[in-house]
């Protein structure tokens, strides 16, 4: 349930108990709760405006990769999460087995041998962009 508001707070309180400056205590009491400045929309970042993304005119040369973490821990290797892998031509998805705490050598071994051999495979180029790197395959 979500946190109430803070007229429908004071009216539950004032119905239970009345004290002198109740009014004013409870207004300090509710509004610097964390819970509720995080919420306020005043406190986030403003969205940034929305850019059209082209889409591929052959396969594997634009993917999306996703991490799915939490999951009920399974199979032989007992993993607990999930790389999922988008060909954005095609739309073909490849969703691989991996556990959370894995590294980044991790990811990339699991991307490396499941992902490439298609790339290769089409006789094209995959070029990798993250924030801190750029690579071509």
């Amino acid at each position: 349930m979500g946190q109430i508001s803070v007229d429908r707070t004071k009216e539950r309180v004032e119905s239970t108990a009345c004290w002198p400056k109740s009014e004013k205590e409870l207004s300090e009491y509710i509004n610097p709760c964390e819970r509720s400045q995080r919420a306020n929309r005043k406190n986030r970042k403003k969205y940034g405006l929305l850019q059209h993304i082209e889409e591929p005119k052959h396969q594997w040369v634009t993917i999306n990769i996703d991490w799915v973490t939490g999951l009920v821990p399974g199979g032989k290797g007992n993993f607990n999460s999930g790389l999922v892998i988008v060909e954005r031509h095609s739309k073909s998805v490849r969703c691989l087995p991996c556990h959370k705490a894995d590294i980044v050598m991790d990811t990339d071994l699991v991307f490396w041998n499941n992902v490439l051999p298609h790339v290769e495979s089409q006789k094209s180029s995959l070029v990798i962009r993250t924030q801190n790197s750029h690579q071509s395959f």
